[in-house]
């Protein structure tokens, strides 16, 4: 049976989906040491998922820098805060490694978030919203792609936290590795599909009738 993809996924039914989390390992880095150590084990994965969150700015004329750089194997996903580590060198290698494909969602505004903190030279990133226009969909979030290619809900309950507090939350913790490892399940799958070509599309003008 091939898996049914909608090219607008009705946004109304992401609260009826059971929730997708991160159940892997979570690291916080918090030194230049450890960030030296996540590194060198993110740079031995086939795949990584990169993600950021920078803390939000409910004055006008106050902005932040970004907070966290999140980034996950299959297994592990570490949080590196850049309060503590800074963009220190091994962050810098990461972010300009030319082998490991690192997948996101939105990378310009990652991208151009981090070089407000640092200048580096961008190296191997997929963009997820460019491979999604190979099935026709329309949807850009990583909440509506995930709930399109698995039927799961990702929360975003705890996005306008405060991603600088000085201990960050289970929930936060959880919540940052969830988007990152998410980018690399969905980047998967969508290779799987391209290659097999097990998938159908249902048009916007179809969906009313199969909902």
């Amino acid at each position: 049976m091939k898996k049914v993809i909608y090219s607008k996924f009705d946004k109304a039914r992401i609260h009826q989906l059971p929730r997708a989390l991160f159940e892997g390992r979570i690291e916080v880095v918090l030194s230049e040491s450890e960030a030296a150590k996540a590194v060198d084990y993110l740079l031995k994965q086939p795949i990584i998922g990169i993600d950021t969150e920078t803390r939000p700015s409910f004055r006008k004329g106050v902005k932040y820098y970004v907070s966290l750089l999140q980034v996950s194997s299959r297994d592990i996903c570490f949080l590196f805060r850049l309060k503590h580590t800074g963009m220190c060198e091994s962050i810098i290698r990461l972010l300009e490694d030319t082998t490991i494909p690192k997948i996101g969602l939105s990378l310009h505004d990652d991208i151009r978030q981090l070089h407000e903190v640092a200048q580096f030279q961008p190296g191997y990133f997929i963009e997820l919203q460019d491979k999604v226009k190979a099935f026709g969909v329309g949807d850009l979030s990583l909440q509506k792609l995930f709930a399109n290619f698995f039927g799961e809900r990702i929360s975003k309950g705890q996005r306008l936290t405060n991603w600088e507090a000085d201990i960050l939350s289970e929930s936060q913790k959880r919540y940052a590795a969830t988007d990152a490892w998410a980018c690399v399940l969905l980047y998967e799958e969508m290779e799987r599909l391209l290659q097999t070509g097990d998938f159908e599309v249902i048009r916007d003008e179809e969906t009313m009738e199969v909902l």
